[in-house]
This record gives structure tokens, sequence and C-alpha cells, in this order.
């Protein structure tokens, strides 16, 4: 039962990493990138949709991005979405394909996704101590119940500790790298 109680947590804390790094590759750097748009959500006929499943994206310079929408009806809701996101891109609608230039950062606009960068690793490390604290107190509970010995169960909680801290030194690594890249001229 230890086992498998630490077996989910890590489970849980190896999604929570996944997620951050969905989160910093969706950070912009200095090139045009389609993870940009990952969260973006388009309402297309009622229902958001992300803008992954309504488009294909190519990459023809560094700076710009051409969406070409599988629909051409969406074209208008997409460009609505991508005007009302937080990505900072100016589109342009020619009819068929909407041309995304990504402006030059400056080293404000850097500084600002570094904060960014910065509140979304703090999260992620949230969850992962959250994700620490459930499976804690899942094991104070076996320990209670006389399922598991107090021995076996201090043993378990240094494995979990274990386990958090290179879940959180992960996540530190991955804020550090990101750090780098968007602090590169």
């Amino acid at each position: 039962m230890i086992e498998e109680t630490l077996l989910e947590a890590e489970e849980k804390m190896d999604k929570a990493i996944e997620v951050a790094k969905e989160d910093f590759a969706a950070v912009r750097t200095g090139r045009a990138n389609p993870s940009l748009f990952s969260k973006v959500l388009v309402d297309y006929y009622g229902a958001p949709t992300p803008l992954q499943q309504l488009a294909s994206f190519a990459v023809p310079e560094a700076r710009t991005l051409l969406i070409t929408p599988f629909d051409r009806t969406a074209l208008h809701d997409i460009e609505r979405a991508l005007s009302s996101s937080d990505v900072g891109a100016n589109p342009s609608n020619d009819g068929n394909v909407i041309r995304v230039v990504m402006p030059e950062l400056t080293q404000e606009r850097r500084k600002e996704y570094v904060k960014l960068v910065r509140t979304k690793g703090e999260d992620a490390k949230v969850s992962v101590r959250n994700i620490r604290r459930k499976a804690k107190e899942a094991l104070d509970k076996l320990v209670k119940d006389g399922e598991a010995g107090e021995d076996e169960g201090a043993r378990a909680e240094k494995e979990l500790d274990a386990l958090t801290k290179a879940h959180t030194d992960n996540v530190d690594e991955l804020l550090k790298r990101k750090e780098v890249e968007l602090l590169e001229v």
C-alpha cells in the first residue's frame, strides 16, 4: 500500500513537471514557435477549441508564423482569438492564411517574461508540494490505521521527501534554462 502511494505521488509529480514544461514552452523567446499558441482557445461554433485543432502552422522566417485554418470560415474567429490572447502577436488576415509577425523583444518585455516564467515555475513547485502533502496524509493514515508500521511510514516519508526535492530541483533547472533563453539577445 505504501509503494502504491509513493508510485502514485511520483506519477502526479511527473505530470506536474510536464505541465511546467508546456507552460514554459508557451512563453515566447526570440523566435516564432507554434507552441506559443498551445493555450489559445478559439470560439469555434460556440465551443472553445484549441487552435492546434483548427489550423496548421508554418514558420517561414524566424519571427513570422503562418497559420492556415482547416476550415476557412473559422479565419475571423482564429484572428479574434489571437488578438485577444496574451501572446503579444499582431495577426493579419489575407483571406486564406493568418500571418503573425512577432515583434522584436525589448529588454523590458524580456524581464516581464522572466517574471511570468518564475510565476509559472513557482506554481509548478506548489503543485508538487501539494501532491507531497496529500501523499503524506495518505501515509500517515496507513500508519494510524495499523496497515503499516511506524518504521515503514518513516522510511516512506523520507522517500517522499527525496522525490519532492528531485522534482522541485527539476523545476528550478527548467526555470534557469528558460531564463537564460529569454535574456539571450
